[in-house]
């Protein structure tokens, strides 16, 4: 039987904490995908906190030339619409500048100086009276402030995969992401039980190695990884008919500055599991690799998909290495990058660069939501677990 919580004011302010960190959390990803389902032209005018409500718009309108007058009963007209059908769009006011927009509410009549009459209905459509036979050439502009409804389309989406790029630099970082997770987690893996379980020289200067690998920032680091690769790619890699930037390299890349955490991490869990499993297996003949395929991975699945989500999450996000390493140009363009150069050039689209940069969090998202309890157990146990 569940015990129901007591309620106390701790517990209240409590509760109320985490819902606030929570929504602060949300409220930019929602914001984002509102805006990137919105029309671009309410988008400009408006923010997406008032996406379900009308928007208004100062607009102008020219009417037709006297061609397109008719006669009736003795009277001169000329009849119009100011917005396309279907448009859903409504007159809130109206006037006879852009300076005098609020003159005239829908259905007044505006009264020339040549006698003519123009009369504005709150759906657009206009009427223009006359006793006297029309006869200019071109029409007058009609100024007036529009009630826009609230419009969503797919259309930017539709944009920004095929014409903008972002569907071809999906699909780059992908190929890059999947390998470069699943490669450092397999070496890192058999490192880690080596580490924990096995007895050979060396092993606490490894260990300590792998510590303080840790502390050494990426950008200290490329350096000299990319000096050493680029020889490497002069040398042997060229010979065997590879090219230096290439998928391989940036594999290789986040293989290399990812294993000390995953190695950290995963040897810390699996030093603490249970020391009698092992001998037990070991006395019923199990190898190291048959104890660590059929025991110790089973068991450390949380840690492995705390790494794996760590991994993938920086890996997904990175700029710096995919640029270096891989390169830009056409197949070679990561999502980071493909949306980077949409900001230099489409940096006015508002409807482009969210529909873009949601594209590009799309994924993390799920893969966090989707494995948050393997990520929050794996980086509690691999944090207090050691020997």
């Amino acid at each position: 039987m569940i015990k129901a919580q007591k309620f106390t004011v701790g517990n209240a302010i409590k509760h109320l904490i985490v819902l606030t960190f929570v929504v602060l959390w949300t409220l930019p990803t929602a914001g984002l995908l509102v805006s990137s389902v919105r029309d671009a032209d309410q988008l400009i005018v408006s923010g997406w906190w008032t996406a379900l409500v009308p928007t208004e718009r100062n607009e102008a309108h020219r009417t037709q030339s006297a061609d397109a007058q008719v006669e009736e009963n003795g009277m001169f007209r000329i009849d119009g619409q100011l917005f396309r059908e279907g448009s859903g769009r409504s007159v809130v006011a109206w006037g006879t500048g852009p300076r005098t927009l609020e003159e005239y509410e829908p259905g007044g009549t505006w009264e020339r100086d040549d006698g003519s009459r123009i009369t504005i209905e709150s759906d657009g459509s206009y009427t223009w009276l006359s006793d006297e036979p029309f006869e200019h050439t071109r029409g007058i502009r009609l100024f007036y402030i529009a009630a826009i409804p609230p419009r969503f389309t797919l259309a930017n989406y539709e944009r920004v995969l095929e014409a903008e790029g972002i569907g071809r630099a999906f699909i780059n970082s992908v190929t890059v992401t999947l390998p470069a997770t699943f490669i450092p987690i397999l070496i890192a893996a058999f490192a880690a039980y080596a580490l924990s379980w096995m007895t050979f020289w060396g092993r606490t200067f490894f260990l300590a190695a792998i510590v303080g690998l840790l502390v050494v920032p990426l950008q200290m680091a490329l350096i000299p990884v990319l000096s050493t690769y680029n020889w490497l790619g002069q040398t042997w890699i060229s010979s065997l008919g590879w090219e230096p930037r290439s998928y391989l390299g940036i594999w290789l890349a986040h293989t290399g500055f990812g294993l000390p955490l995953a190695v950290y991490l995963l040897r810390n869990y699996m030093v603490g599991l249970p020391k009698e499993i092992m001998e037990s297996a070991r006395m019923d003949g199990a190898t190291h690799f048959k104890i660590f395929i059929s025991i110790v991975l089973p068991l450390s699945i949380p840690a492995l998909a705390s790494f794996a989500i760590f991994q993938f999450l920086w890996v997904w996000n990175d700029l710096l290495v995919a640029i270096v390493f891989l390169g830009q140009g056409e197949g070679r363009t990561v999502l980071t990058a493909q949306l980077r150069e949409l900001l230099g050039s489409r940096g006015d689209n508002w409807e482009i660069l969210t529909a873009g940069a949601f594209i590009t969090m799309i994924v993390p998202l799920v893969v966090f939501i989707s494995m948050q309890r393997y990520f929050v157990r794996g980086m509690l146990a691999g944090s207090v677990k050691g020997g």
